[in-house]
């Protein structure tokens, strides 16, 4: 394991252009907070969870207290781009809840076509379960949350989590932001987002049915709080009302949350403030399993 108390954005493996300038706006910001990040609260940087230069995790929190929940926040960027440096903006007002904030990367497509990504979200939290009270964390009490390709991950290992190798009851609850939630579209446009997913992500077209949370939502014991932007994309904000249809049937609670004004990249930027209401649902949510 590797630890370091700066962020160097500049260090940064490059990557392809993202496809539209509302997203390169969106990294050149959360990059640029990066590098406000407090070193105060860097507790590690670049912890290994497997052999592929993709795979690790940063942890921020307050190293004055221990034993305290974690929130595994993922990062966004359609599964072909992204950092989690993406989310280290994200330190600050986490730590000032009582928490932890793990930010990970994890193997993109085209190079990595699912299942790869969805597997290292298995690894990420079966490697920091078993390593929690280095970082001074309770093992049994983590929380998944992620924004865009993120909020559909973390779903996804939430409502798929015994498949993780911990107990089940260590995940608490799972905050999908902004998430496509539901990656079957019979026909999609040529140069579109959905024809991509067909196209650089899924390793076959079928495995868009096992790769959707939409599959996974029967029976579901495990709070779940969904939200999405009041002008947020039409396929994400139908696929987050449909799943929330399903969850709300199932025995665990179910939330989900328009953010008013909010576009896509908004839901994830507007984190930058402490007083988001997401944070206020965050701390009501491990407040309730508070002992």
């Amino acid at each position: 394991m590797s630890s370091m108390t700066s962020i160097d954005i500049d260090a940064l493996d490059p990557q392809p252009p993202l496809p539209m300038q509302a997203a390169m706006d969106y990294a050149n910001t959360t990059l640029g907070w990066a590098r406000q990040a407090p070193d105060s609260l860097i507790l590690a940087r670049n912890v290994a969870y497997g052999a592929d230069p993709a795979q690790n995790y940063d942890v921020f929190g307050d190293p004055k207290h221990h034993q305290q929940p974690a929130v595994i926040f993922l990062h966004g960027g359609g599964w072909t781009h992204g950092y989690k440096e993406w989310c280290a903006f994200m330190a600050e007002p986490v730590a000032q809840l009582g928490m932890r904030l793990v930010t990970p990367n994890y193997r993109l497509a085209p190079q990595h076509r699912f299942p790869a990504a969805y597997e290292d979200c298995l690894a990420i939290l079966y490697h920091f379960y078993e390593h929690a009270a280095q970082f001074g964390t309770d093992p049994s009490r983590l929380y998944l949350a992620g924004h865009s390709a993120g909020g559909h991950l973390a779903l996804l290992t939430a409502l798929r989590r015994a498949e993780v190798g911990i107990p089940n009851d260590a995940i608490r609850g799972c905050l999908s932001i902004s998430g496509v939630l539901d990656l079957h579209h019979p026909e999609p446009a040529p140069g579109s987002l959905e024809e991509a997913v067909y196209a650089k992500v899924l390793r076959e077209p079928l495995d868009d049915a096992p790769m959707s949370p939409l599959s996974w939502g029967a029976g579901n014991t495990l709070p779940v709080l969904l939200s999405y932007g009041e002008h947020d994309t039409a396929r994400v904000r139908r696929s987050n009302q449909r799943m929330a249809a399903m969850l709300a049937l199932q025995p665990a609670e179910m939330q989900l949350h328009c953010e008013p004004g909010l576009d896509h990249f908004a839901t994830h930027l507007s984190l930058r403030d402490g007083r988001a209401p997401w944070y206020e649902r965050l701390a009501r949510l491990v407040g309730a399993d508070c002992p």
